[in-house]
């Protein structure tokens, strides 16, 4: 194989089974920098990837990377030059470098396009767009970037100006994450702050009448924003130690956003384990909230997750019985993405049992998926619980479900989640 071609097997991840570290290319590398004068340098930071393997070994770590190098690779690619190479850092480091060449005296790529690419490569990597580390983290991590240059020094050896560059890169990037968590941070106190969360509506219907039977309450942040998503809002408000206080913002949208409820209809309310220390959803201060709105308990299911319930039976048990006894009625959400569900469903006896898309999805092809809801639905008749599939996309979907005899069905087949007032 030629050098030209060695370097294009470099420069594409996807060209090769197994990943290049930068010490294996440290010649080229010295020849290149050395030729031009100078070096670029990005370096993303992929230590939360090494995390994959304490859980999952070596193997699913190297996956990681790999997918991590394809999708660097497909983002910034097209415009890197013959030469240029994307690489993984120093033996045992979770690291990709992305080094690129250019003659020293052009002063235009230095100083605007190296910039530039470093943007182009923190969008695309952006954790909302990306799936890297998938199966093996539940959210697609955050990968800071840094970047650095260096220009070629005849008294120092160039390994030492290469090892000096990309310290300075790695120092960018924990920077550029400082100042990150700084803005999101102050993004969400802002957010709490103002009450800029909304709530939109998704439907639960009767699976043989095809009536609305409820809505689920859904927060969205600001539309256009990294913090419009729930999953988005609540991870940065535990990352930012605001989740209390989201959490009773949530609450009081989702009900701000109920006035004037449906007739006949239940509003599922999704609960945490404090929800019982908000002086806002007490008994007096409930009930006058609840007034406001023309609901009474009766007309509210507060929906418990199954994976926060199976670590907090006792609080879960406290906060059934509190708001039993006030009227209301509970959901178990979520149920089968743990490894207790079955615990879950028996300790703390719900109203209803609400099944993971997980589940449903394709369903009507799958009889090991209906076995398994045909088992749920014995186990809820026992305990008087009705089951509610989500995640419903097809009619045939929602066909099985009639056939397993399950009442309700919730998901994108009867519409996108919206809001039920004109003014919210």
């Amino acid at each position: 194989m030629s050098e030209s071609d060695e370097i294009l097997a470099l420069l594409d991840p996807s060209s090769k089974s197994k990943l290049v570290t930068l010490g294996e290319v440290i010649p080229q590398v010295v020849r290149q920098f050395c030729h031009h004068g100078a070096l670029g340098l990005i370096v993303v930071d992929a230590s939360v990837i090494g995390g994959i393997e304490r859980s999952f070994g070596d193997s699913a770590r190297e996956q990681a990377m790999v997918t991590a190098c394809d999708v660097i690779y497909g983002v910034i690619g097209a415009r890197l030059d013959l030469g240029d190479l994307v690489v993984c850092g120093e033996t045992g480091r979770s690291e990709i470098l992305v080094l690129v060449f250019r003659d020293m005296d052009d002063v235009g790529f230095y100083s605007k396009e190296l910039p530039d690419l470093q943007r182009t490569l923190v969008a695309g990597l952006d954790p909302s767009q990306q799936r890297i580390g998938y199966p093996h983290l539940k959210r697609s991590p955050s990968l800071p970037v840094g970047a650095a240059t260096s220009l070629r020094n005849p008294t120092h050896s160039a390994q030492t100006q290469i090892r000096t560059a990309v310290d300075e890169a790695r120092s960018d990037a924990q920077l550029n994450e400082r100042i990150g968590a700084r803005r999101r941070r102050q993004q969400l106190f802002e957010l709490v702050i103002a009450g800029r969360v909304r709530s939109v509506y998704e439907p639960i219907v009767d699976v043989n009448t095809h009536t609305v039977f409820g809505y689920e309450a859904l927060a969205r942040g600001p539309e256009g924003t990294e913090l419009y998503s729930a999953m988005a809002l609540f991870q940065s408000a535990t990352d930012e130690d605001l989740l209390f206080q989201l959490d009773c913002l949530c609450r009081r949208s989702g009900l701000d956003g109920a006035r004037d409820f449906p007739a006949d209809a239940k509003l599922f309310l999704n609960i945490r384990p404090t929800t019982i220390f908000d002086p806002g959803f007490r008994a007096d201060a409930l009930r006058q909230t609840l007034e406001g709105c023309g609901l009474s308990p009766s007309d509210v299911v507060l929906e418990i997750s199954e994976q926060e319930s199976i670590s907090n039976f006792e609080i879960f048990r406290e906060i059934r019985d509190y708001y039993g006894n006030l009227g209301f009625q509970i959901a178990m959400d979520d149920v089968g993405t743990g490894y207790a569900s079955l615990e879950s469903v028996i300790e703390l006896s719900p109203e209803f049992i609400k099944v993971d898309r997980a589940f449903v999805t394709g369903i009507d092809q799958d009889p090991t998926r209906q076995q398994l809801l045909a088992a749920l639905r014995s186990v809820s008749a026992q305990i008087g619980a009705r089951i509610i599939g989500e995640g419903l996309d097809t009619l045939e979907e929602l066909e099985t479900l009639g056939q397993l005899e399950i009442p309700f069905g919730q998901g994108w087949l009867f519409g996108k989640p919206h809001p039920l007032r004109t003014d919210t």
